[in-house]
Formats: structure tokens, sequence, C-alpha cells
């Protein structure tokens, strides 16, 4: 099945927070609290936060939009990391973060997942990325399998706060192929 994926508009910030509200909960270990994922949400994920993402000239935020639904997004942030463990992890490469990749669950094991991940890949290297970074939590290892499979090894590890709970993420990198 091949997904219309494009690039997201200001018309699609809210779209996109109700999207996160659905996706996020799902790469949260199954003891996180309701209110830390709700708080997170709130703080990062919601509607004002999406506007500010897709007017940012360093974020670029795909969709994938079936039939004015979306069904799937990513967002890269072409700055460099300020985490001094991500640093530290990518040895110096400049790159460029994926900062969110979801799908919908009625989309997973459609194929949606890796045609969005083969677009966020293809729009980092054509705005001149020499890797792509990314932080999942330790505990997800479907999400560590998918990020293997699309050419993510684990280079290092960070601290992820959410909410009261600090949750440890893995750092995964790839190169982009010239």
């Amino acid at each position: 099945m091949t997904h219309h994926i494009r690039r997201a508009t200001a018309d699609d910030a809210g779209a996109l927070a109700d999207l996160a509200a659905i996706t996020f909960p799902l790469a949260c270990p199954p003891e996180s609290r309701p209110e830390d994922i709700a708080a997170h949400l709130a703080n990062t994920l919601g509607e004002t936060n999406f506007r500010g993402y897709l007017a940012d000239p360093d974020v670029t935020v795909l969709v994938i939009d079936q039939s004015g639904e979306l069904r799937g997004y990513s967002l890269l942030v072409a700055r460099p990391p300020q985490d001094p463990d991500v640093t530290a992890a990518l040895g110096g490469t400049p790159g460029t973060e994926l900062s969110k990749c979801y799908v919908h669950p009625d989309h997973h094991g459609l194929g949606a997942a890796a045609e969005l991940m083969q677009a966020s890949i293809a729009a980092a290297a054509g705005a001149g990325a020499a890797s792509l970074w990314l932080g999942v939590n330790s505990r997800n290892a479907r999400a560590i399998r998918f990020y293997e499979k699309s050419g993510f090894r684990k280079v290092g590890t960070k601290s992820f706060r959410l909410g009261t709970t600090v949750e440890h993420d893995y750092v995964m990198a790839r190169r982009m192929t010239p």
C-alpha cells in the first residue's frame, strides 16, 4: 500500500495535535502515569506547539494524509542537539534529529511507518544532513527493531523527563548514504 506523504502546513496543526494525543502514549512504558503523559502532550504536542514547529525554518513536519485525515507524522529538527549526552553519543557528527515518527495504530502493519521513515530520511538527506539521529525509550522493543531495520544503530543513551519520571532512552543514529 502506498501512502500519500506530504509536508505539513499550518492548517494541519490541530489535526497533528489530535494525532499526537493518540500516538505518543503508545511509545510510553505501560506504567507511565496518565497525568504525566497528559502534561507532556499539553506542553510539547499541543496545537500551539505544532504551529510553532511548522513556522520554524529548522523544522520539517511530514504527514501521512489519507483523504484529508492525518494518519502519521514525523518531525525533523535540523540544528545541533542541546543535550550533552546526545552530543557525546554522536561524537561531533553533525546531524538532523528525527524528533517524532508516529503512525496511527489503525495503520500499523500496513507499511505506513516504513514509508514515512523513508520520506523522513529523504527529506533530511535532501536538506544536506550527514546523519539522522533519534531518541527511543530503552524498553520500546518494537520501535527499536523498526529503527534498526531502518538503518539506525545504538550509539549512546540519554534521559527523558516524562512528568515526574525520568525515562532512559537509547540514542540511535544512521549516516546518510551519498
